[in-house]
């Protein structure tokens, strides 16, 4: 399956949500991309839609080997099956890790003019991503939210994802959603025709026009 682009996953992610959840739901996306295939849901679904920064952690010197996540509030994910192969100790990314809570401070400003969220414990939360591929960022958001909310249920919505990432995620959420698990998979933007980069302008239109558009 293929992809027209962003808005065109999240329109087909939502036909396939439309019910999920039976009262009180809310879109939490993941920027930047994944506020574009979020805001389709939320539309289609009637939600609000905030966004939720977990970070990749890339392993010093190569930081595009994904080696772990952080969430605005410090909590960190490492596989540590790398730690070895890399010659890292976790106190090695203590910097690193700084740097990225520094980073996600700095977005939520950005994008929602404060840190703090609304209440939404107890509430049918639906996180979605505009692909996933080690899955270390979904799935600090996922443990996040289930600590930080205790939500009603939890589901996760992406286009696409390998299965191996998929079998590690999916005791994290009580239903999962995904349009396409395909056996090759090198990058998500190959299911895509466009896969040109989000801005942080959008991201801040599309928070703005789902505000508006709900009050």
């Amino acid at each position: 399956m293929i992809f027209t682009d962003r808005v065109d996953a999240g329109k087909r992610l939502a036909r396939e949500l439309a019910g999920v959840c039976k009262q009180d739901g809310v879109v939490l996306a993941i920027p930047r991309g994944g506020v574009v295939v979020g805001a389709e849901i939320a539309r289609a679904l009637g939600m609000p839609i905030d966004v939720i920064i977990p970070r990749k952690i890339g392993a010093p010197h190569n930081p595009e080997v994904a080696i772990g996540a952080v969430t605005q509030d410090g909590t960190t994910f490492f596989n540590h099956s790398l730690f070895a192969f890399l010659g890292l100790e976790e106190k090695d990314l203590t910097g690193l890790v700084e740097e990225q809570k520094k980073e996600i401070k700095r977005r939520m400003i950005l994008y929602r003019g404060r840190e703090e969220y609304p209440d939404y414990s107890g509430r049918c939360i639906i996180i979605v991503d505009d692909g996933i591929a080690t899955g270390y960022t979904v799935l600090a958001a996922l443990r996040w939210t289930r600590q930080k909310f205790k939500p009603q249920k939890l589901i996760l919505a992406v286009p696409v994802a390998p299965r191996d990432t998929l079998d590690r995620l999916e005791e994290e959420v009580d239903q999962l959603v995904v349009l396409e698990i395909p056996d090759d998979f090198y990058a998500v933007g190959q299911f895509y025709r466009d896969f040109s980069q989000t801005t942080d302008q959008e991201v801040i239109q599309i928070l703005k026009e789902r505000t508006a558009q709900r009050a």
